[in-house]
């Protein structure tokens, strides 16, 4: 499947093991009154490091920090204020030192914008790459897409 195929269709939000909800800020709208497009990238930042920095889920360690390296977004329909949203994450791909994983933001039950991010794991004094550790991969692995299986790289 390509890249295209795979945003081409509707995700559900029931595939995406990790769930929060947070509210359209009237603040987050432009002229047309819709919430404007750079907006999402903050509420997709929301996902991420909601879990990320949780200490509960073990995503942390000492000495290593998460950096975001790629974020792609297709916008799939209009969000206005007020109102609720309700963000998605599921992780689909470890690599030896980066986590890639799908984000969703739905309102009302409809898609309207989904993601694909890239965090990298860094060294926090050296700010080099750090491959993940092994507890690492090991929290993130209930964190995986309904229908994905995730692996350590080989």
């Amino acid at each position: 499947m390509t890249e295209t195929a795979r945003h081409d269709h509707a995700p559900r939000l029931e595939d995406f093991p990790y769930r929060l909800t947070d509210n359209v800020r009237f603040g987050d709208l432009d002229p047309n009154q819709h919430v404007n497009n750079a907006v999402y990238a903050t509420y997709f930042e929301t996902g991420r490091v909601t879990l990320m920095k949780d200490p509960r889920h073990g995503l942390l360690q000492d000495g290593l920090a998460w950096i975001m390296v790629r974020l792609d977004m297709h916008f799939r329909a209009e969000l206005r204020w007020p109102g609720t949203i309700e963000l998605g994450l599921g992780v689909v791909k470890l690599g030896r030192t980066s986590v890639t994983c799908e984000q969703v933001v739905f309102s009302d039950g409809l898609c309207a914008a989904s993601a694909t991010a890239v965090m990298v794991l860094i060294d926090e004094v050296t700010r080099k790459p750090a491959p993940l550790t092994p507890q690492i991969m090991a929290a993130l692995k209930p964190w995986a897409r309904r229908g994905v299986s995730i692996a350590p790289p080989a």
